[in-house]
């Protein structure tokens, strides 16, 4: 008997138990899909809630009002699955709430920048590199996560990921006010890609329409027509002036108006340049995030305007509090477009290639973050979806550390739990996704012979501890007595001496794995 048979017979249009990374996984998609917006407490009995994690609502929170939550959980512990239904779940809000709407980043993806903050820092090692990481680095990597999909959007320009705004771009863009613009002018020329910036700032500053300083425009201007203007004054002295005008000081004036051009071109094509470049070098010395270079940050700077950024306002230090008014800054803009909070994702810390799994790097990485004031911002959410290696590194800080990142006020869940009805519940859940509506109703006890019972099976799911090894245990339960029988025997039911068998060989892999002997 194939597995194909087994699954036809009991009208399983799909194998639920294949999938074992939810970014991938097409049950998990369908069933985050049919996610409500209410509470987990007024879900019908034909709702997926048996797919949630029962602390999911305290790592939610409420979308009115975005609050951080930290949580630890073994690999296959459904930490991405979390992530995935945060994101489901803002997304349904946002469809009800046009006007109260929350922008979820993922900052999950840290691959390229580790890479560039190792290759700033030069250090010996990853671990030397990242123990350099500040909490201005990770505010800066947050807002180049977020400022590009926003320039996009207002641009209107093709992106994978764009932020809705709401209806026409052209029509939104002038729901800004002055000062939104500003904002958003000076974001872009910061923390835009590295894909012509700057040319992305004249295109912005038109969109918007902003123009150019006066100030700029005159220096400008007079740069460009003092030539003409000083060779017109010499040759209207030298010919066509009257006689009477021609005195032993004209000569003079216009020595002195030549000496004048000279020193105010000196000034804004030279000193300047000079100033402003090396502006746009101390904030590219600080945003080792990006690898922008000098030349760009300048031309965009430039482009904006000293009146609108002022080098005060620039990120040329590591203070932090000049990251926190871009997060405002950022805030605002968004405000105008009808998103009034903010959820900042933090997940997949241990599979960066310079990480590669490594706790004291993890650590070096996580531990800025950990600051009370980052945590606690007013209508910022951070959810810490954090490896469980790291738990135990945490257990370890001092009390001096545990005072400055207030674990208690950020919703800590100390470690991600399955018990065997939990998962019971959610296997069987995604068995019943996986049966068309008009087909009877089975459970997933269903699938198993007579002298099988539902402690049995929870009791056996209870040693597997996570849902990935969940899934593992049923899939390997099913090929097992699939591959036993043929198709004429119609043993359409998984006895009982396969169910204990797999659950010895699952067991042992399980506690391998823990242990570290066993790859997976």
């Amino acid at each position: 008997m194939t597995l194909n048979d087994f699954l036809n017979h009991w009208s399983i249009t799909e194998n639920p138990f294949r999938g074992e990374e939810a970014r991938d996984d097409s049950v998990f998609a369908r069933m985050s899909a049919a996610i409500p917006t209410t509470s987990s407490a007024s879900l019908s009995s034909s709702q997926p809630h048996a797919s949630f994690h029962s602390d999911f609502e305290k790592i939610l929170g409420d979308l009115d009002r975005p609050s951080t939550s930290i949580v630890f959980g073994e690999k296959g512990s459904g930490k991405t699955a979390i992530r995935l239904q945060i994101s489901s779940r803002v997304n349904a809000h946002n469809i009800n709430r046009p006007t109260s709407k929350v922008l979820l980043a993922a900052y999950d993806d840290l691959n390229a920048y580790l890479g560039r903050v190792h290759e700033r820092a030069n250090g010996k090692t990853p671990l030397e590199s990242f123990q350099t990481l500040r909490l201005v680095d990770h505010i800066d990597a947050i807002l180049c996560t977020i400022v590009p999909k926003l320039v996009d959007s207002v641009l209107a320009a093709i992106s994978t990921d764009p932020i809705d705004l709401g209806g026409d771009t052209r029509k939104t863009n002038k729901r800004l006010d002055a000062a939104a613009k500003r904002d958003l002018l000076i974001l872009q020329a910061l923390y835009d890609r590295t894909d012509q910036p700057e040319v992305r700032t004249l295109w912005l500053r038109r969109r918007l329409g902003l123009f150019p300083p006066m100030r700029t425009l005159a220096a400008d201007a007079i740069v460009v027509l003092g030539p003409l203007v000083v060779s017109a004054a010499f040759i209207w002295g030298r010919f066509f002036a009257p006689d009477t005008m021609r005195t032993d000081w004209m000569f003079p004036a216009w020595l002195g108006l030549v000496a004048a051009y000279v020193l105010f071109a000196a000034k804004h094509a030279g000193w300047d340049r000079v100033a402003l470049l090396r502006d746009a070098a101390r904030v590219r010395k600080q945003i080792r995030v990006s690898n922008r270079t000098a030349r760009s940050y300048a031309q965009s700077l430039r482009r904006v305007g000293g009146s609108i950024a002022p080098a005060t306002t620039l990120p040329t230090s590591d203070t932090d509090e000049i990251r926190y008014a871009m997060l405002a800054r950022l805030r605002r803009v968004l405000a105008c477009f009808g998103y009034t909070g903010m959820i900042i994702v933090v997940d997949r810390v241990d599979e960066p290639t310079l990480v590669s799994g490594d706790p004291d790097r993890m650590r070096a990485i996580v531990w800025p973050m950990l600051n009370n004031k980052f945590l606690q911002q007013d209508g910022v959410g951070v959810k810490l979806l954090l490896p469980v290696e790291l738990r135990h590194a945490l257990f370890k800080e001092s009390s001096a550390f545990f005072q400055d990142a207030r674990l208690d006020k950020q919703n800590f869940v100390d470690r991600l739990t399955w018990t065997g009805p939990m998962l019971y519940d959610l296997c069987d859940a995604r068995l019943r996704a996986c049966r068309p509506e008009s087909a009877p109703p089975i459970s997933l006890l269903d699938l198993f012979a007579e002298d099988v019972t539902r402690q049995d099976v929870v009791d056996a799911l209870d040693q597997m501890h996570q849902p990935r090894d969940a899934f593992k245990f049923l899939y390997r339960c099913l090929s097992e007595h699939t591959s036993g029988v043929t198709r004429d025997q119609n043993s359409w039911k998984i006895p009982r001496l396969v169910l204990d068998h797999i659950r010895k060989q699952e067991a042992e892999r399980v506690q391998q794995l823990h242990r570290g002997i066993r790859p997976a």
